[in-house]
């Protein structure tokens, strides 16, 4: 199943269309009422393990306070503005739907904007801080610019959206971040890295899917009766994301440097479209259908819109800087010390289907590896399992700073004919362990 989900988040282009269709087919065929009760589960499933990954410990590091100012000055003065301004004009007589092209404006980044920074070579450590931020900043502001924009043309539930922010965003993070901190203490930060936090987002993608089925096939009748409805509302969400990529792609460019600048975009551009729908299909009743109907088809356009981009950043920008080190890393280390025992390397080679560790000394500075082929060799001299690591032959090792040229790790590979390069923090301790299966690896997608 896991396969499958991730297949599917891969190509979202393709997923969130016919979804859509079967939805609506669904709701034409049979009575969508039921399906409602189905709307509160499947919004968790979608938040939840969104949060899970969410690194929060990143709002902390500074470094780059210009740039997370200003793409929050954008995220909530001018785009959202944009956005009220056009629902009103391009939907005059449908102010629910003017409220979901605002609530999509509200509520800015989301883990695509980590993902599509990266594969554009720009900030990432501003891109998770630009999400952590946009998600804070948009639960508290979302209620009170939806009251102060739209209050005098519809109902607002003020109380009821505070209280369905709180369920779909406040207790999701808490959770998340709980989850977050038991894996890695359990676990390791290692373990967390390679096979537990990979699992989470696509079940992220099954509940966004859930949920625009659930949104069309509660909208089939009405889109029925009314077939161009659908196509009245993809231009202005062209509009929307055009202005969003204009400004942003300006502002970047000739503001910032490189790396920011891309990051500034993603962080602006790329909406929390799952969040957005969460509190359109919880807070809002009946009309929630409404609202998330355009969000849903945000959907389409976003991801293709992010996709495009990637391939101009080059154009845009500049090329991309020498490649690093910390391009190609995660944060994680499997390691033992010299007093464990033989049987522990085993077990610990076998549990987490690794092929070598770092083995460190009392001082926690790393001091070699062990490979699958040195414990075998071990094993075959007949060497008792409660030896400990200090007694068996160690692989030399090679050492880099996260922020060493690759082009370099590379040569000294070369040069001394080894191939695992112990990545080292600011505190000189092992953060990661570079393999040449990871550069290899990395060549082949450029």
């Amino acid at each position: 199943m896991l396969t499958l989900l991730r297949n599917i988040q891969k190509r979202l282009i393709i997923a969130i269309p016919a979804i859509m269709l079967l939805g609506f087919a669904a709701g034409l065929l049979w009575n969508p009422a039921p399906l409602k009760q189905w709307i509160v589960p499947l919004t968790f499933l979608m938040v939840y393990p969104m949060m899970v990954n969410l690194q929060l410990k990143k709002v902390i590091e500074g470094g780059d306070g210009k740039v997370q100012l200003v793409t929050q000055l954008l995220n909530f003065t001018i785009i959202p503005l944009f956005a009220f301004l056009l629902g009103k004009w391009a939907f005059p007589d449908s102010p629910y739907i003017a409220l979901g092209l605002l609530l999509a404006s509200l509520l800015p980044t989301s883990g695509m904007t980590i993902s599509w920074t990266g594969m554009a070579n720009g900030n990432m450590a501003a891109a998770v801080k630009m999400t952590v931020f946009g998600l804070i900043i948009g639960s508290i502001l979302t209620p009170i610019y939806i009251k102060g924009l739209m209050g005098t043309v519809i109902e607002i539930p003020m109380a009821k959206i505070f209280k369905q922010i709180m369920v779909v965003v406040v207790l999701p993070l808490v959770l998340g971040n709980l989850t977050q901190r038991f894996l890695i203490a359990r676990y390791g930060m290692a373990h967390y890295q390679k096979d537990l936090k990979p699992v989470f987002p696509p079940f992220s993608t099954l509940g966004v899917l859930g949920i625009v089925f659930v949104a069309m096939a509660l909208k089939a009748q009405s889109i029925a009766s009314n077939p161009g409805q659908l196509a009245t509302l993809i231009g202005p969400l062209l509009a929307l994301y055009g202005l969003n990529f204009l400004i942003s792609t300006f502002v970047g460019k000739y503001f910032f440097n490189r790396a920011d600048g891309i990051a500034l975009v993603y962080g602006t551009v790329m909406r929390n479209l799952s969040i957005a729908l969460a509190i359109a299909m919880t807070a809002f009743g009946k009309e929630g259908a409404d609202i998330a109907l355009i969000i849903a088809l945000a959907y389409i356009i976003q991801v293709q819109a992010a996709a495009w981009y990637v391939k101009f950043t080059d154009r845009i920008f500049g090329p991309a800087p020498e490649t690093t080190v910390r391009d190609l890393m995660l944060e994680g280390v499997f390691s033992l010390h010299l007093s464990d025992s033989l049987n522990r390397a085993l077990k610990l080679l076998a549990e987490e289907h690794i092929h070598s560790f770092v083995v460190l000394d009392d001082h926690e500075k790393a001091i070699g590896m062990l490979s699958t082929a040195h414990v075998l060799d071990a094993l075959a001299a007949e060497t008792p399992q409660e030896t400990p690591l200090s007694d068996l032959t160690l692989e030399p090792v090679l050492f880099a700073s996260a922020k060493s040229p690759l082009k370099e790790a590379l040569t000294n590979m070369k040069r001394s004919h080894e191939y695992k390069v112990i990545v080292l923090n600011e505190q000189n301790a092992p953060s990661y362990v570079l393999t040449q299966e990871e550069i290899i690896r990395h060549m082949a997608k450029k």
